[in-house]
Parts: structure tokens; C-alpha cells; sequence
């Protein structure tokens, strides 16, 4: 691809917990990556996904949501994402689809005037709502920060996602591409594999637990005559209480969690797996600096 007609850049996903951009992130690049569970605090990396195409290359980093820190994970989640904004060349700030605008978005508002870096305004869920509405929200949000485009879309059904693919490419700076045309992700394949793992048991628990949980996975190896990749993992919750529910009746929840990441696994590495997981008690590991660095949460950034 010729460097004068490609384009390239990065793109940072921002809003509150649960607006939907692991969802949007998901089916922007078309496969499984970020992972989607309707509880917040759900991504908590920057996920690193990359989007190849005619025109160029986007690399995109779906941030933890900023919002106000309780505690030294939260802080940590904080810092990457409002860091992030001002290191990206476009900035896709998604939001629900509402005439009440709420202090986290006027917090959100706040960081964004720090910073120079154009500002798309995506408002999801729009398959809720009437279409009349849309235009209500759009002239709320103006009210609040000047942005250089805004998109009403929705993410789940698919509503306008392209329209966010051409309005970033028009903020993009011309030059090289940074990865191979068949990048995807970033990620070593361990920590996706673990984050499916947390992924399942946030559906799997449903309410039954709070999102208190980490995954770390001790062993990724591919089996001498290949076809096969073994994999061990251990879930690691705050309290004892919590470890009981993970494993459930005769293992049967731990069973269930286990089953549904092996598939997805499964599709992903395009091999059959072989997945073991335990569960361990670490109380308060989102308060430790030593278990979250542990957890894979990056040192520089702790």
C-alpha cells in the first residue's frame, strides 16, 4: 500500500461503564475480542485491536471507562484511560442515548477540554429509542463539548457502524501502516485467553458475584504433535464465600464456566483444547500492587 494514499493511526474508545464499546469494538473489526459482559469495569486493559483496510489502518485501544476511583484498581483504570487520550489522533467518545446528561459524562467532558485531539460523539443504542429523539440528544450533547463529528448508532444491531470507520479515517495523519495486513490484536493470545475465561464467569455468576474476580493463565502450551493445546488457569476472587459459588454444586458452575471459554478457545486458536481451571482466594488483591502487576496489569502503569 502506498504510503501517500494510506492513512494510519490510533483511535481511543472512551465513555462510562457499560455504554457498549467492547460491543462496538467487536463488531467494528468483525471477531470476537474485547470481551462484552454487561457489568461494569469488564476491560481492564487497553485492548489493542487493529482495523485493515483500502484506505488504511486504525489501531484501536479500548480503554477501561474513565469514571471516579474507589480503589487502587480503579485509580490505575483511571490513569490509562485519561492518559490515553491525549497520546491517540482521534478520540470516539461513546455514549447511551439520553437527554439527561449525567455527572460522569460532565466528567468525562471535563478530561476531554485537556486535551487537543478531535472528538467524535458516537451515541449507541439507538435501536432503543424513537428516531425523533436522536436529534434531542444531539443538541444536548453539543451543549457540552464541541465535537468534530457525532455518529448516532448501534452497536448491537450494526446501525451506521461503518460511517464511524470513514469519519476516523478523515482525522487520520497519511503514512505508514504499523502492523501486517493480518494483525488483529496485540494481545499474546494468554491474556485473551484469559479474559474469555473472566468473560464466562461474569455470565456464568450473573448477580451471584461481584465483579471482583481475576484470571491468570499459568500454562498455554501446544501439545510436541500439535492440534492440541493445553491450558491451565486459575480464577482468583476475594473471599472464601466467593470461591464456593465459583465452583458451585459438585463442580458444576466451575464446569459450566470451563465449557463455554473452551469453545470460544477453540475458535479462536483453531485447535482443540485441553482447559483446566481452579479457583483461589486472594482477599483484597485489587488493593495490591504485587497481584494486580501479578494479574498482568502493566507495571509502568500501576
Amino acid at each position: 500500500m502506498d504510503e501517500r494514499s494510506c492513512k494510519s493511526g490510533f483511535v481511543t474508545l472512551i465513555g462510562r461503564p457499560n455504554v457498549g464499546k467492547s460491543t462496538l469494538m467487536n463488531h467494528l473489526i468483525g471477531q470476537k475480542i474485547a470481551i462484552t459482559s454487561n457489568k461494569p469495569q469488564t476491560t481492564r486493559n487497553r485492548i489493542q485491536t487493529v482495523y485493515t483496510c483500502e484506505q488504511g489502518q486504525i489501531i484501536f485501544l479500548d480503554t477501561p471507562g474513565i469514571h471516579k476511583a474507589k480503589n487502587k484498581l480503579g485509580e490505575y483504570m483511571v490513569n490509562v484511560a485519561e492518559r490515553t487520550v491525549s497520546e491517540v489522533d482521534v478520540v470516539l467518545w461513546l455514549v447511551e442515548p439520553s437527554t439527561f446528561i449525567g455527572a460522569g459524562e460532565r466528567h468525562i467532558a471535563e478530561q476531554l477540554t485537556k486535551t487537543s485531539t478531535p472528538v467524535i460523539l458516537v451515541i449507541n443504542k439507538i435501536d432503543t429509542v424513537k428516531r425523533e429523539e436522536i436529534l434531542l440528544f444531539i443538541d444536548e450533547y453539543r451543549k457540552i463539548y464541541d465535537f468534530a463529528e457525532i455518529i448516532p448508532v448501534s452497536a448491537l444491531k450494526g446501525t451506521n457502524t461503518q460511517d464511524i470507520i470513514d469519519t476516523v479515517f478523515k482525522y487520520l495523519p497519511y503514512g505508514p501502516m504499523f502492523y501486517d495486513e493480518d494483525t488483529v490484536t496485540d494481545q499474546p493470545q494468554r491474556q485473551i485467553a484469559a479474559e474469555l475465561i473472566r468473560e464466562k464467569a461474569l455470565r456464568c455468576l450473573k448477580e451471584e458475584i461481584p465483579h471482583g474476580i481475576a484470571v491468570s493463565v499459568d500454562k498455554m502450551k501446544e501439545r510436541k504433535k500439535g492440534g492440541i493445546v493445553d491450558i491451565e488457569a486459575t480464577i482468583i476472587c476475594e473471599k472464601d464465600s466467593h470461591k464456593g459459588i465459583i465452583i458451585g454444586k459438585g463442580g458444576a458452575m466451575l464446569k459450566k464456566i470451563g465449557a463455554a471459554a473452551r469453545y470460544e478457545m477453540e475458535t479462536m486458536l483453531e485447535m482443540k483444547v485441553n482447559l483446566q481451571v481452579w479457583v483461589k482466594v486472594k482477599k483484597d488483591w485489587r488493593d495490591s500492587d504485587f497481584l494486580m502487576k501479578n494479574f498482568g496489569y502493566d507495571r509502568k502503569e500501576v
